[in-house]
């Protein structure tokens, strides 16, 4: 029956393995709601007053609302919403789009329809490469948009595709200003003349007796030269003036707002987004081998596609070194389970225990839709050294009962019954360990959630195998062992077990001196402990979020002056890419120029450029990511003029926002601005601050039209009037389309450049009344110079302003609470608050829940403890060897120069469970050995000679199979060397400490029971 139950769930096991996905993280969302919307040509201020301030009073009043944060700058306002972790994101999602909907009539005519999102990492691209050809820029821009765009789209999983740079074919009509004022004709009458002149009328139906057709005016234009002849003027002498005598139309390309390379080559960027329950690795593998497929078959233009950037390669890569480090800690704890056990034959029972435990988790895996990702892999290599625990413990008893002189059958029933209260205690208590973290909110819950889960199911798996398979294959293989001199493996083992018998009467004299000492014990280890907790203050470990690895991988960015041109900017992000080329440890470097994504909506910027510079394999080069992302902004900021920012990618991707986020908020934005530039000056000189700025500047220069209103009624306009030829003539109109075949083009008007360079175009240009008369700018406006702000903040409906910084060469933790020291310092102004955001804000948040994790998961061990011994005292007993372990676990991460973290903290909770094991060992076995009369003495030292094997053999196997973890290189696995030496120092010490201080632990608290019913008989007596 059992063989039948394990073959059945290996089986469904092994299938439920062949359809999970492969993800870099747990499937998740963020509970955030973005709200965009674009009003092209409005200045920060109006976009604030007109556009973000009635989204944000109409979202205000959201269920589960956290907070509010928006930013306006010119065309765009971008809000966050943070909801609540309890939150239900899709529902908050309709709520707020039926909020928004009832106060876009208020919104400006010329503002676009508000986006709203809610933020997923599967909404982030997974592969980004470039595509070039030998063809023309607009010919290369319809080939990828009208060819292979949809090429690629038929893939299986295949999401959403953004084409950055390249040149977009767009009908120009370029209105010549004197002509206009020459014919005495207005802007607006140019777009109405090409709005009535190109467009299809239905006319409805015309019916005869036995047929019926369908009547249609044919009206729009078929090709450039119907366009240019189109009617603009019809004199009063029958003279016609045509759309080509004011304007100049031309099939010609869009302005262009965003350029692409790679490796100083123009290019096309491409962005690849998977649907949500799509295989990463499966998606990636698809398009790289239709990219392969094109290639071929576009060879005649030379196509080419050049991979800068795949979250596979790195999604494999951090699975394959799991499985690497997965394979490696079973080699080392079947020769744990060889030395100790003497037998290929033993070892081979106690290690069927991991396969059969792990291929049945993935079942679980499947019915709870868990991916193959970091966190889950991650789980399955940690638990290994865990699984071989129960069927350690089982197997160990059922041995001693052989050689007490039971049959196989016998020992095996005995050995299982005996112990099974023991193996049943050693699970549980990290069963109860971990269900705390499957229950913790926030990003940090999202993150742990699956990994608490998959520990906990393999786990209850293995000790399923060590009640049913290990006793069954133990009653049918095990057998007494006689070891002979005459062999090579009987000499080792004969010389092994002198060794530990050793160890046995050496230890037996330790723990008789240190029972007869127990103040003297006692007093060291307490020193011990403060000793380990003072590293933390004394700066030897460190504090951060979550430890990123070196992806060799970061992302430079470059801010000119606000009255950048596109021109001059990519002229300065090609000398940056010259000097980053030159260097020999750097193999790609993608450039995107013109374009920002911090607001996360790719909006054009002309003075900002980003390139993403590609390193070679961290094996062959000797500098780390960070040191030389620092050196290369060193050496860019030499050149004139140009704000520098680097910032490594770590497991997430490059994050758009700098770690230290500071928000300074205030109803007086000039008093918010004074104590921002104050914080700024003051964490400017902390070591390891980088990048220091505000996020707000001084602003853009700008034109403002003052309009004097009297005047502007007097000459029969209106605001609308003067605001939408304004538009046209500097932004140009692109409402009306070009329809050639199956594609429509945008047909663009707008003034020539030649006539929207200065000042005086904008006082120059004429406006139509009603009455039909031509007004001049200033004849009813004041037009001067003047700067607004570039960005404006808010915060929670505040106007704020954030002080960001990057860290370099220390952990973000560590420098977050010097940032906090010295801003407490500084005199705050009336009417200012102030909080910490980015990284501090999760990190603070992270450490709270594990906090709370790590509180209930010692209530749970407990509890579990009191309900199997039936008693309140003796669990205490247990307890005491969590300190212990927290000894050796933060001098582990001193000495390895480890922090912190997430994944740190993380393995602090798992030791918690895995060091009690130990601890339960002994007190089980004292309690047995006292229910036979035993005194405690006798007992301890009974139970400290009988549970040395198990405990060291347990240990032994989880600090193996930790080992590879621990010294595994790579980005992903980096981020977890942090958690693999916690368990390693938390075991050793444990190891060695509980057999001393958990026995004068039980000692103490057993004397104190004994005098207090001692007095209580005295006191019943009298």
């Amino acid at each position: 029956m059992i063989v039948v139950i394990f073959t059945v769930l290996s089986i469904v096991g092994i299938i439920c393995y062949q359809r999970l996905n492969y993800n870099l993280f747990p499937k998740f969302e963020m509970p955030v709601i973005s709200v965009v919307t674009l009003y092209p040509g409005a200045s920060p201020g109006v976009m604030e007053t007109s556009v973000t301030k009635p989204l944000e009073d109409a979202v205000a009043t959201l269920e589960n609302l956290d907070k509010i944060a928006s930013i306006s700058q010119e065309g765009v306002s971008f809000i966050t919403i943070q909801l609540t972790n309890d939150a239900n994101v899709d529902i908050a999602l309709q709520d707020a789009q039926r909020k928004i909907n009832s106060v876009l009539s208020t919104l400006p005519d010329d503002a676009e329809t508000p986006s709203l999102n809610k933020f997923s990492f599967d909404d982030l691209p997974i592969l980004q490469f470039s595509a070039s050809s030998k063809l023309s820029p607009m010919e290369f821009y319809q080939l990828m948009d009208d060819r292979i765009r949809p090429e690629l789209s038929k893939i299986p999983g295949m999401g959403q595709i953004t084409l950055v740079g390249g040149k977009k074919r767009k009908i120009m009509v370029n209105v010549k200003r004197q002509r206009l004022e020459a014919y005495g004709i207005s802007l607006s009458q140019i777009v109405n003349v090409i709005k009535a002149g190109n467009q299809e009328v239905p006319a409805g139906e015309v019916k005869a007796k036995k047929d019926q057709f369908d009547l249609r005016v044919e009206g729009e234009v078929k090709s450039l030269d119907q366009l240019a002849n189109l009617v603009v003027l019809s004199g009063k002498n029958g003279g016609l003036v045509r759309l080509s005598d004011v304007a100049e139309v031309t099939d010609a390309t869009e302005e262009v707002e965003t350029l692409s390379r790679i490796n100083y080559k123009s290019s096309i960027g491409v962005l690849i987004q998977k649907q949500t329950d799509a295989n990463t690795v499966q998606v990636s593998e698809e398009v790289k081998k239709m990219l392969q497929g094109l290639q071929e078959e576009y060879k005649d233009i030379d196509l080419n596609f050049i991979v800068s950037s795949d979250t596979s390669t790195f999604t494999l890569a951090a699975a394959h070194s799991v499985l690497e480090d997965l394979m490696f800690a079973v080699i080392l704890v079947a020769l744990v389970m060889l030395v100790f056990l003497h037998s290929i034959r033993n070892a081979a029972i106690v290690m069927v225990a991991i396969p059969l435990s792990i291929v049945s988790t993935f079942i679980a895996m499947y019915i709870f839709n868990f991916s193959l990702n970091l966190m889950t892999l991650m789980a399955l290599s940690l638990v290994i050294g865990i699984l071989v625990d129960d069927s350690i413990v089982v197997l160990e008893n059922i041995y001693r009962h052989l050689e007490m002189g039971s049959d196989q059958r016998t020992a095996a029933l005995e050995g299982r019954n005996e112990i099974g209260f023991t193996a049943l205690s050693i699970t549980l208590v990290d069963v109860v360990v971990f269900g705390p973290l499957s229950l913790v909110g926030g990003l940090i819950g999202n993150i742990l959630r699956e990994f608490s889960i998959v520990v906990m199911v393999s786990t209850l798996m293995s000790l399923f195998v060590s009640f049913t398979v290990t006793p069954m294959l133990a009653s049918r293989f095990s057998r007494v062992l006689k070891f002979s001199n005459e062999t090579l493996f009987g000499r080792f083992n004969n010389w092994f077990e002198n060794k530990f018998e050793d160890l046995k009467e050496n230890y037996t004299k330790l723990l008789k001196w240190s029972l007869q000492h127990r103040l003297i014990v006692t007093s060291i280890i307490a020193l011990m402990l403060i000793a380990s907790f003072s590293l933390i203050p004394l700066g030897l470990i460190g504090s951060t979020f979550i430890a990123e690895g070196d992806r060799g991988e970061f992302v430079v960015t470059l801010e000119l002056d606000q009255t950048s041109t596109l021109y001059n900017t990519n002229q300065i992000t090609s000398q940056v890419e010259k000097i980053i080329l030159k260097k020999p440890v750097v193999v790609k470097v993608f450039s995107t120029v013109g374009q920002s994504s911090t607001l996360g909506s790719n909006q054009p910027a002309n003075n900002i450029s980003q390139l993403t510079v590609i390193m070679t394999d961290k094996k062959e080069r000797t500098i780390t990511v960070d040191e030389f992302a620092n050196e290369i902004k060193n050496e860019i900021s030499q050149i004139p003029g140009i704000k520098v920012t680097s910032t490594p990618t770590g497991l997430t991707g490059a994050a758009d926002d700098l770690p230290i986020q500071i928000v300074v908020r205030g109803v007086d934005l000039k008093s918010v601005m004074s104590y921002a530039n104050e914080i700024l000056t003051t964490i400017k000189k902390i070591p390891g601050i980088s990048d220091p700025d505000l996020s707000v500047n001084e602003g853009n220069p700008e034109l403002e039209v003052r309009l004097d209103r009297d005047k502007l009624a007097k000459l029969g306009l209106t605001v609308a009037d003067v605001g939408g030829t304004l538009m046209t003539a500097f932004t140009g109109n692109t409402d009306i389309k070009y329809r050639e075949a199956d594609e429509e083009y945008d047909i663009k008007i707008v003034l020539d450049q030649f006539d929207r360079r200065n000042v005086d175009d904008v006082k120059r240009l004429t406006i139509s009344n009603s009455r039909g008369e031509l007004i001049t700018m200033t004849q009813f406006a004041v037009i001067q110079q003047s700067r607004g702000p570039s960005k404006l903040e808010r915060n929670n409906r505040i106007p704020s302003v954030t002080v960001k910084s990057n860290v370099v060469g220390r952990p973000v933790g560590t420098v977050g609470d010097e940032i906090q020291e010295k801003v407490k310092g500084l005199k705050k102004p009336a009417g200012i608050s102030l909080s910490y955001e980015g990284q501090l804000e999760q990190q603070a948040e992270a450490f709270t829940s594990l906090l709370l994790a790590f509180m209930i998961g010692i209530v749970f061990v407990y509890l579990i403890m009191v309900a199997l011994y039936n008693s309140y005292v003796y669990p205490f007993v247990v307890l005491f060897s969590i300190p212990l372990a927290i000894i050796g676990a933060l001098l582990a991460l001193a000495l390895t120069k480890e922090t912190l973290n997430i994944f740190s903290i993380l393995g602090m909770i798992m030791m918690m469970g895995l060091v009690a094991k130990n601890a339960i060992l002994l007190v089980d076995f004292t309690n047995n050995m006292k229910e036979k009369g035993v005194n405690t003495f006798d007992a301890l030292i009974e139970a400290g000679r009988e549970r040395i094997r198990p405990i060291f053999m347990t240990t032994l196997t989880m600090i193996l199979g930790m080992m590879p973890i621990a010294l595994a290189s790579g980005a992903a696995s980096e981020a977890k060397n942090g958690l693999a030496w916690v368990l390693i120092g938390g075991l050793t010490s444990s190891m060695f400490l509980t057999l001393i201080f958990v026995p004068i632990v039980y000692e103490t608290i057993d004397n104190i029971i004994l005098k207090i019913r001692k007095r209580f008989h005295k006191e019943a007596d009298a």
